[in-house]
Parts: C-alpha cells; sequence; structure tokens
C-alpha cells in the first residue's frame, strides 16, 4: 500500500485533532519561540525605518561634529571621552574657510544650567528641548516653519532674546491662540518674543521626533545666557554627492587646530547619516543574537515535547503499523506518514506563533504609539522555515523508530 502525501497529510491533521490537549502543550515551545523572533524583528525593522526617514529629512549630506561621540550605542560612553576639549565657533569658521566640499556650516549648543521652563499666562512648558542656534541652522537642516520667520544673522549678532518653537512646545503653551508669532513668553527670568513655529517633521525616531518639542532661541544669546557652555556642535552640510571629500577635509582641519600629531587618535566625532545607520544596525545584531538565544530555548523545548510525542505515538500505534505493512505499506511510506506528522504539529505552531507575534505588534503600537512595529517579510518565512526544521528534525527518531518495527511483532502488539 502507498501513502499518497495527500492522505499522508489527512492522518497527521486527524492525529492532532484527536489529541488536541497534548498537542497544543507540546508546540507551546513552537509558537513561543516564533513570537519573540517575530516581534522583536517587527519592532527593530520599524525603528531602523524611523531613523531612516528622520536621517533623510535632516539630509543626507550632513556631517555632525562634536568632542564626544554621537549616535546610537549600547551603554555609556567611554569616561575618557569627558577629558576632550570641546569644539568653538572658531572651528566652523576654519572649515568654511579650509574645506572645499563643504558648503556651510552651522553652530549649536546646549545651556544645561539654564531653565527652560517657559511660562505663558500661568502655563508652564518644560519638557523643551532647549537650543542655541545660528541664523543658518534652518538651512542646513532642512527646517520648515508652519508661521513666522527664523532667527537672522542680525539676531544672533545683537543677542536678542527671540525664540523659535517646536509645534509640540506651541501647541501645549498656546492651545487656543490662534496669532502666536509675535507672543512674548517668559523663560529663565528674560522676556522672549516667539517669532516663528516650526512645521512638524514628516519623521521621526520611535515615533515623534524631538525636535517637535525644540525651542530655538539664537546661538550667541544662550552663550549669553550661560557663559560657561561648552557644548558645541557643527552641522556641516557638504556639497551634493561630496560627503566622504568633505568628511576627509573636515577631519584634517580640525585635527590640525586641536594639534594633533599623526599618530594621534581623533579627540572629536564625526557622524553622518550612514555612520548613524550602521551604529545602530550593530546594537540591533547584538538584540538579535540575544533574541536568538531566548528563542531557541522555546524551540529546542518544542522540539523536545514532539519527539517525545511522536515516540508515544508510535508505540501507541504499532497495531496499526504492523497491519498497514501487511498491507504492503513499505520503510518510506511509514516514515513519511510520521515525518509529515511531526512537521505538521511544528509548522501548527509556527502559523500560530505568527498570529500572536502579528498580535502582539498590534497591541504594541496601539499602547505605545510611539513605537513602530512593522512585521518583515523576512521574519514570516524565518518563521515558518524554522518551525518546518524542527519538525523535521525532532520526527526523524521516532520515524525510523516506526519503520523499523516488524511487521509480525507489531501485530501481536496488544
Amino acid at each position: 500500500m502507498r501513502f499518497v502525501t495527500g492522505e499522508t497529510l489527512r492522518m497527521a491533521l486527524e492525529n492532532v485533532r484527536a489529541n488536541k490537549l497534548r498537542s497544543g502543550l507540546t508546540i507551546l515551545g513552537i509558537v513561543i519561540g516564533v513570537v519573540v523572533v517575530v516581534v522583536v524583528a517587527s519592532i527593530l525593522t520599524g525603528m531602523r525605518a524611523g531613523l531612516v526617514a528622520s536621517i533623510e529629512e535632516y539630509g543626507t549630506s550632513n556631517i555632525y561634529a562634536f568632542h564626544l561621540s554621537t549616535g546610537p550605542r549600547l551603554g555609556p560612553r567611554d569616561r575618557a571621552e569627558y577629558k576632550r576639549k570641546p569644539l568653538v565657533p572658531g572651528d566652523a569658521d576654519a572649515i568654511k574657510e579650509q574645506a572645499a566640499a563643504v558648503e556651510d556650516v552651522a553652530n549649536a549648543a546646549w545651556a544645561w544650567q539654564v531653565d527652560r521652563t517657559i511660562i505663558y499666562a500661568g502655563t508652564k512648558y518644560r519638557d523643551g528641548n532647549l537650543q542655541g542656534v545660528t541664523a543658518n541652522y534652518a538651512p542646513v537642516t532642512n527646517l520648515s516653519l508652519r508661521e513666522g520667520r527664523f532667527f537672522t544673522e542680525a539676531d544672533d549678532e545683537h543677542k536678542r532674546q527671540v525664540m523659535v518653537l517646536g509645534p509640540s512646545a506651541a501647541d501645549a503653551l498656546f492651545p487656543n491662540l490662534s496669532e502666536i508669532v509675535g507672543t512674548e513668553v517668559t523663560m529663565a527670568g528674560r522676556t522672549f518674543r516667539v517669532v516663528g513655529i516650526l512645521e512638524k517633521r514628516k519623521s521621526g525616531f520611535m515615533g515623534e521626533n524631538e525636535e517637535d518639542n525644540s525651542i530655538y532661541i539664537p546661538f550667541q544669546t544662550i552663550r549669553k545666557m550661560d557663559p560657561r557652555t561648552q557644548n558645541v556642535m557643527l552641522v556641516i552640510r557638504a556639497y551634493s554627492g561630496q560627503v566622504l571629500k568633505a568628511l576627509d577635509q573636515v577631519e584634517e582641519v580640525l585635527r590640525r587646530r586641536r594639534g594633533l600629531r599623526s599618530n594621534q587618535d581623533s579627540d572629536f566625532d564625526l557622524s553622518t547619516a550612514d555612520k548613524f545607520i550602521e551604529q545602530f544596525d550593530r546594537i540591533t545584531a547584538a538584540i538579535g543574537l540575544v533574541t536568538i538565544a531566548i528563542s531557541a530555548v522555546g524551540l529546542m523545548v518544542g522540539g523536545i515535547g514532539v519527539m517525545n510525542i511522536m515516540l508515544v505515538s508510535v508505540t501507541e500505534r504499532t497495531h496499526e503499523i504492523g497491519v498497514r505493512k501487511a498491507l504492503g505499506a513499505k520503510r518510506r511510506d511509514i516514515v513519511s506518514q510520521f515525518l509529515f506528522e511531526a512537521i505538521t504539529l511544528t509548522s501548527l505552531g509556527g502559523v500560530l506563533g505568527l498570529i500572536a507575534a502579528g498580535l502582539v505588534s498590534w497591541v504594541v503600537m496601539l499602547l505605545v504609539p510611539e513605537l513602530p512595529a512593522s512585521i518583515p517579510p523576512w521574519a514570516v518565512a524565518t518563521g515558518l522555515l524554522v518551525s518546518v526544521s524542527v519538525g523535521l528534525a525532532s520526527g526523524v527518531w521516532p520515524a525510523k523508530k516506526a519503520a523499523d518495527l516488524d511487521p509480525v511483532e507489531a501485530l501481536r502488539y496488544e
């Protein structure tokens, strides 16, 4: 008797239905393993897509220079970095004069000692990201304005107390005000006039762009408010198609200005769009290894469970195997029957795992909208392939044991 694939599959499904509770408990490990892999992959894929879109919106020709390391990373910075000499505005002037591949350089500074709480008509906004920037910061970083204007060079030169707000900051401060530009607010005991409101960025890392909470004031104004601030970042825009050339030129200029010898490492950080993405990919690779280790435990437990249930099935169906062999079933027919049953079990676990992963990802996006979760096709394919592979591996021994049974002895088995 020759068992065709369709008949074998039907018998495998009937065996699963006949032992629903036992089969469900057996594939639980497979389900957990697939869920862990797919959910983590969906979150990391969504985060990477958000990061790439955000970087592209800021400008792929930009180089970010800072005395400390920047970009995504695991763990704190090396404490030795804090001994580095900060960058100064003169570095920006030198780069513009000496780096031929550089189109423009903007300065940005943070004053951590300045109270960033904005007060308007009794309403206080404490969540703003306060930065002092030069007038050319807007075109260099592709900022768009919803209303009003950005700073002028005269605003910066005369240290005027003017302010540009991100959309989230503006909406929180002025929920019922139709004309925001020209309004005066208080920050750090000083009166500032709002001259512009930023357009909301279309993309953002982790679902929200931190620029939506920005409070921009002129670069020289923030240095006046906190003369001790040394956190100066240079945002350097290279000419189109000349990012790598500009990167080399900027590094050469800064090393020369900082008196570094050829055998000394650079005591500053230069980051580009590609570098940010590479850093994020290194982090996700590390997270991926941990995820694989966790899911491997679930898959191993599931595989052992499938092997055990198939060995029990062989024992329970010894008489049935003897009858089929007596009717002409060949060894490969018995092997294929039990392999199909094992693969059916684990494949069912894989499908249930994918459904559960989709539900978990949906719940994550529902509860935490700023955390993107997009299930990639490769994760779906990998989940199914792994579940089938586990079934194949765990079903070999039981299938071989069933095929090796002597038909005469099997028929006598009670």
